[in-house]
């Protein structure tokens, strides 16, 4: 068990505990890295694509982009682009994980409560995406969508628009456009709101939508804060003033026009419709490498924190049984209390807590408030192995509880101690007896990674939301993961069953050696 803890906490110093530190020479920025054609994921730098500096070996291109680009060279910078999931992404500049966001983010009155915008550097066009044969299509107004189910994205000004059109069913905002789209394409929803430019990404992948754009008077009535799209900035950053001097001489609308011309061309497909298959399989051939290297950050991830995770659910199991005599030993029995009472909190919290709020309290809330930066791999292994030694506590404890008293009292009564009657006597028979929930627990961790893309970990889930918002083709990206993940699952399964079946053959030999004791099922 040492040499095993060892060699854990020696793989985990491998990593860095903090991310790339902060320098007058680097400008860091946050986005999404899956939302075409503002920011969206390649596998080369082929198209003047920037690498990912969270992601090695993907890079980021997109109109934001190409203005981090322009923005880095003029203030003499170089860029450095982070993926982060949009939730993450002012929690990351507030924390200081990143100096920038463009992320086609707008400068709205809440989120001015908690950073800076620059001056504008996009203003969108806002339409209504709709199936090709949706009885809405030749809609003139907002006003024509009577009846209709129509949401928009969570988070944005976009599911506010929805209000204003009179007599559509307003349906819960959707996390992200991928999701949007699919739930048009399969009929859930009868629409959704976005601005033109990601609309024209959209029905470029998506052949049998269209969107809808409206006169100036049968339109939304918008502010400038919600359809301009401006850098975001730590409360009283120096840079804001530099980024407003090199945003207030340029003509944004004939530069909007350019640029966003070039990425809309990029992401957009003029061709033959294809089969689902056909489309699968090239989804495949060219985001491959992004998948597979999902998998190896999702299998380290749930590797090493299942083990890390069983031995801190062992420790603590062991710790919350061992008996202290309060006679003999007050001091011991009173700190023993203390620490029973300690290690019972943390149980309780992190059992009854979601994995995700944890993920974001420990790895933006460490850096906020005690300036203690963390990696996210780092973050990764140590959340879900303190989430999972948090349950595997009492997966140990009914294993322990489940031997027999009696064996209690005899190791008691041929004179071992507590953690000799442990190691030589009751844990062979508990680990023998939780092995079935060991294994399971090691399941479950490989899909719940994937609630680590909020802190931007790039597991298998968040690699597949890139090529998703990269592409606009939500269900074959999607087919993809779940075949990953059940390929994954059933492997593991298979090989777990295996080593059980031996573990048992050498749990008998063990059993029936043990000098002391006769072990056996019936605990006599």
């Amino acid at each position: 068990m040492k040499r095993l803890v060892n060699f854990l906490l020696a793989i985990i110093l491998l990593f860095p505990i903090g991310n790339s530190y902060a320098s007058e020479d680097v400008l860091r920025v946050g986005m999404e890295v899956n939302y075409a054609p503002y920011n969206f994921s390649e596998t080369d730098d082929s198209n003047g694509g920037v690498p990912v500096a969270n992601s090695p070996g993907e890079f980021a291109n997109g109109y934001d982009v190409r203005f981090a680009k322009n923005i880095a060279d003029k203030l003499g910078k170089k860029l450095e682009i982070y993926k982060i999931e949009w939730d993450g992404l002012i929690p990351a500049l507030t924390s200081g994980k990143i100096d920038a966001i463009l992320a086609g983010m707008s400068p709205t009155d809440e989120r001015r409560q908690q950073i800076d915008f620059s001056l504008p550097y996009y203003r969108a066009k806002m339409v209504v995406v709709v199936p090709k044969d949706s009885k809405h299509i030749n809609a003139k107004s907002i006003n024509d969508f009577k009846g209709a189910k129509i949401t928009g994205q969570l988070g944005t000004f976009h599911a506010d628009m929805v209000d204003q059109m009179e007599g559509v069913i307003k349906q819960e905002p959707m996390d992200s456009f991928p999701t949007m789209i699919a739930a048009t394409n399969a009929g859930t929803i009868d629409g959704y709101v976005s601005e033109e430019a990601g609309a024209e990404s959209a029905i470029s992948s998506n052949p049998n939508l269209t969107y809808i754009k409206f006169d100036d008077e049968h339109n939304f009535k918008t502010s400038d804060s919600d359809t301009t799209i401006a850098v975001g900035l730590v409360k009283g950053s120096p840079m804001t003033e530099e980024i407003n001097n090199y945003l207030k001489d340029l003509d944004i609308d004939k530069v909007q026009d350019e640029i966003m011309t070039e990425m809309v061309e990029i992401t957009t497909k003029d061709e033959a419709p294809k089969t689902f298959l056909t489309e699968v399989k090239e989804i495949w051939g060219k985001y491959s490498s992004l998948f597979l290297k999902g998998v190896v950050n999702t299998l380290f991830i749930a590797i090493l924190s299942t083990i890390l995770g069983f031995i801190i659910g062992l420790l603590v199991a062991i710790i919350r049984r061992i008996d202290v005599n309060k006679r003999t030993n007050p001091i011991g029995y009173y700190f023993h209390r203390l620490v029973n009472v300690l290690l019972s909190v943390y149980v309780e919290v992190f059992r009854g807590t979601p994995m995700m709020v944890q993920s974001v309290i420990i790895f933006y809330g460490l850096k906020q408030y005690f300036d203690i930066d963390l990696s996210t791999i780092f973050a990764a292994i140590l959340i879900v192995s303190i989430n999972t030694g948090a349950y595997l506590s009492e997966v140990v404890r009914g294993g322990i509880n489940a031997v027999d008293s009696g064996q209690f009292e005899a190791c008691k009564a041929i004179g071992l101690t507590n953690w000799q009657a442990m190691t030589g006597i009751i844990l062979p028979q508990t680990i023998r007896t939780i092995l079935p929930s060991l294994g399971n627990e090691f399941v479950i961790n490989i899909k719940d990674t994937s609630v680590l893309n909020v802190i931007s970990v790039t597991e298998l889930f968040f690699m597949s939301k890139s090529v998703a918002g990269s592409t606009y083709q939500y269900f074959p990206t999607y087919l993809i993961t779940a075949v990953i993940y059940l390929v994954l699952t059933f492997t593991i399964t298979r090989i777990l069953l295996l080593l059980e079946r031996r573990f048992n053959d050498r749990d008998f030999i063990l059993e029936s050696s043990t000098g002391a004791i006769n072990v056996n099922t019936q605990g006599k």
